[in-house]
């Protein structure tokens, strides 16, 4: 009885997320007046799309939104990896404390720090541009978490085979920390994409021209200047900027949900 409820309390929480998202579906592909009737037999038009995508620079935001994300990614997987291994295999004075500090900034909110933040941008000459969006984003404390549980959870005996074999520090760690580490920095890809995908106030703050925003704040000067109230026009552009994030996790939601099961603290 108990798990029939867990399971319909699942499903029924489900339809109630999925609901905001279907409506936004179904006026993207509809008329002003048939998508608030639900018409079934209402004809479908794609037109709404093409009025977005001509109504304000959509091929920039996304260009803009996918160097932001990629890079983003890429700063974080770099020094993850680095700082995790050191934190898993190395011993070296103040380890427990520096893991520590790393700890702190899961706590720490970013809308803490944007005023902070933005004044060392306006420092660097980086205001308005992606690499300020991203630069205070690169080292990620949950990355290195995540990662340093997985690479504790490997066994030392891989490492010492390694060793053994003539395999450097260097090689053992992108030849048998990394590749088992997989399902992990699958995991953390989406959570990093997902976030700095969606992110939107710091973006909104960095950010003056075109040429530098991202999908989330275009999306948001649109809505304010162009669509009016029309809300076909609002949910074609949503579905333009959140579609990408459904597809991604549609196809990798396994290895998803798999690499937050193993890597536990250990």
């Amino acid at each position: 009885m108990s798990r029939t409820l867990e399971t319909g309390g699942a499903w029924l929480l489900g339809a109630l997320w999925l609901l905001p998202l279907l409506y936004a579906l179904w006026a993207s592909v509809h008329t002003r007046d048939s998508a608030t009737s639900f018409d079934l037999t209402a004809p479908l038009t794609f037109e709404n799309f093409a009025t977005v995508w001509n109504g304000a620079p959509f091929d920039r935001y996304y260009l803009n939104t996918i160097l932001l994300v990629c890079g983003i990614l890429a700063g974080q997987i770099l020094l993850g990896v680095l700082a995790a291994y050191a934190f898993a295999r190395f011993e070296f004075r103040g380890k427990n404390v520096a893991f520590a500090l790393v700890l702190v900034q899961l706590m720490i909110t970013p809308d803490i720090l944007i005023s902070e933040n933005y004044s060392t941008m306006a420092q660097l000459g980086l205001v308005d541009s992606i690499t300020g969006i991203g630069l205070p984003y690169i080292a990620s404390g949950f990355g290195i978490f995540l990662l340093r549980q997985t690479f504790k959870g490997i066994p030392i005996e891989l490492d010492e085979a390694a060793e053994i074999e003539g395999c450097s520090r260097w090689g053992r760690l992108w030849k048998v920390y990394v590749p088992l580490a997989k399902p992990t920095l699958v995991a953390w890809g989406l959570v990093s994409v997902s976030t700095h995908w969606n992110n939107f106030l710091w973006p909104l703050i960095i950010t003056n021209s075109v040429e530098a925003r991202p999908l989330t704040v275009g999306l948001m000067v649109y809505n304010g200047t162009e669509s009016g109230i029309d809300w076909t026009l609002l949910s074609a552009a949503t579905i333009l900027v959140v579609a990408p994030l459904l597809i991604a996790f549609l196809i990798f939601q396994r290895q998803f949900v798999q690499s937050f099961m193993r890597a536990g603290i250990r």
